[in-house]
């Protein structure tokens, strides 16, 4: 026997899993990207492109004192690509540029391997956790990441995921 109250109330659907919750922020991100523009007060850029799905990105970075103060990002991209390089710019700004590479490190282990770095500390960039399930667009998730290592290295020559 139902309340009346529960005549009422709508019923409450789950979501299958995160799984809806993360592609919802993946095009949110795609559809609106943070920090999308040039950095005009860069003093590290760095340009990569994917040969595979035709992504490219420049990423630039304004690094004080060790620091990333701002980053952005400007170029053409699937979904993947362009969500994955609006979420690492936010995830860089104020972080040491020495913590980059081993962030890195965790996000490739988080889209390539079964189980997570017990060590990770990815926050947000977790909703790209499902790239792991589709091996092709691997390079599309780590592209802007390649490209932002590049810039902090001071390397002139656009970086390829081939």
């Amino acid at each position: 026997m139902s309340s009346p109250m529960s005549a009422t109330r709508p019923a409450i659907k789950p979501m299958n899993n995160l799984r809806e919750l993360y592609q919802e922020v993946i095009f949110d991100h795609y559809r609106t990207p943070r920090n999308r523009r040039v950095l005009t007060e860069a003093n590290r850029k760095a340009e990569g492109y994917n040969p595979l799905c035709g992504d490219k990105v420049t990423v630039y970075l304004d690094v004080q004192d060790g620091v990333i103060r701002d980053a952005s990002f400007e170029g053409v991209g699937c979904a993947i690509s362009t969500a994955a390089a609006s979420l690492m710019t936010e995830a860089l700004k104020g972080r040491k540029a020495d913590d980059v590479e081993p962030l890195f490190h965790d996000f490739q282990h988080m889209v390539t391997e079964a189980e997570a770095s017990p060590h990770a500390q990815l926050g947000k960039l977790e909703v790209l956790a499902g790239v792991r399930e589709f091996p092709s667009r691997v390079k599309c998730a780590t592209l802007a990441w390649h490209t932002v290592l590049a810039a902090l290295r001071g390397q002139r020559d656009p970086v390829s995921t081939e």
